[in-house]
């Protein structure tokens, strides 16, 4: 029932935000069609810890504002690397083992491996990662574990 409630709740913010009328109709509208779709929801029992990570909802701020500075330094790393020439780079793919408690933890560090700039994850099954880097610097720095770190504290 609380992940019922706090997706009415984002999903009515999330409306209300969107809006640029309150005029009573669009208002009235606008709370039938978030509920129209918890019913959807509902119906195909999909409010649950996966779908509306409340767990998240504080720690995971912290994250993303390391993520995003991870994302401008990946940028800047590679411009360095494209303005340096073809020989500075040493692609490398490898293996990463995890050992997350969820598989959501999973998802995010591949989702977060490929975001920054130079890194691509290739496949994520059975606990690891296989990973792409345009560089050995870049696969050593992953291998260093700091973004699986970060990620357990999410979990």
């Amino acid at each position: 029932m609380r992940y019922t409630l706090s997706l009415f709740l984002i999903l009515a913010v999330f409306w209300g935000l969107n809006s640029s009328n309150d005029a009573n109709l669009l208002l009235v509208l606008g709370f039938f069609s978030v509920l129209l779709v918890l019913l959807i929801s509902q119906k195909m029992k999909l409010p649950d810890k996966e779908s509306v990570p409340l767990h998240l909802v504080f720690r995971i701020f912290p994250f993303y504002c390391w993520l995003v500075k991870e994302i401008i330094l990946g940028c800047l790393y590679v411009l360095k690397k494209v303005l340096s020439g073809k020989d500075t780079l040493t692609p490398t793919v490898f293996t990463i083992s995890l050992d997350f408690k969820h598989p959501l933890s999973e998802v995010i560090f591949a989702n977060s491996i490929t975001l920054v700039p130079g890194t691509l994850c290739l496949n994520l099954s059975e606990g690891k990662v296989q990973v792409h880097a345009i560089s050995q610097e870049l696969a050593d720095q992953l291998m260093t574990g700091d973004l699986a770190r970060r990620i357990k504290r999410l979990e």
